[in-house]
């Protein structure tokens, strides 16, 4: 089994020795000791490392990593931590889908409102008037009207 030093690990997981140091203080890893009381770290320890950062660039919290890894001890099988696994997993996608949903019709909201100021290129003093009718957004512009409607009525 190889021993690795933090500056090592470090770099080959592609962390600071202040975050794996962070790491090891929430319980994530355990570093052993040399007799000179230097931190060393296995090739089990970096699986670990790269998991973490996996996880955490998932959106995992440290404590959801945790209580993971934690299953280790009780669970030879690994059915366990693969079932919770798979229900944080789709926690996350559940969440970041309705995020997307949110940014969808923020950036439909952005393209209107782009669309009607590029229309306006001549003036923006009034509403376009008749050129809403074979806008795209028509059917959402508060300020179409169609032909022969007079402003301020629904």
């Amino acid at each position: 089994m190889r021993k690795y030093r933090i500056g090592e690990i470090a770099t080959l997981s592609s962390l600071t020795e202040r975050t794996i140091r962070y790491y090891e203080e929430q319980g994530l890893i355990k570093a052993g000791r040399s007799d000179g009381g230097h931190r060393w770290y296995t090739d089990e320890d970096l699986v670990y490392l790269k998991r973490i950062v996996e996880l955490k660039g998932l959106g995992f919290s440290i404590q959801e990593i945790r209580r993971i890894f934690e299953m280790k001890d009780s669970d030879r099988s690994g059915n366990l931590r693969r079932k919770a696994l798979l229900e944080e997993y789709q926690k996350k996608l559940a969440e970041d889908m309705a995020k997307l949903s949110v940014l969808k019709m923020h950036i439909d909201e952005l393209e209107w409102h782009i669309h009607q100021l590029e229309k306006a290129e001549d003036g923006f003093t009034e509403c376009p008037g008749a050129l809403c009718a074979s806008c795209q957004y028509s059917s959402r512009c508060t300020f179409f009207r169609s032909e022969g409607e007079k402003p301020g009525t629904d």
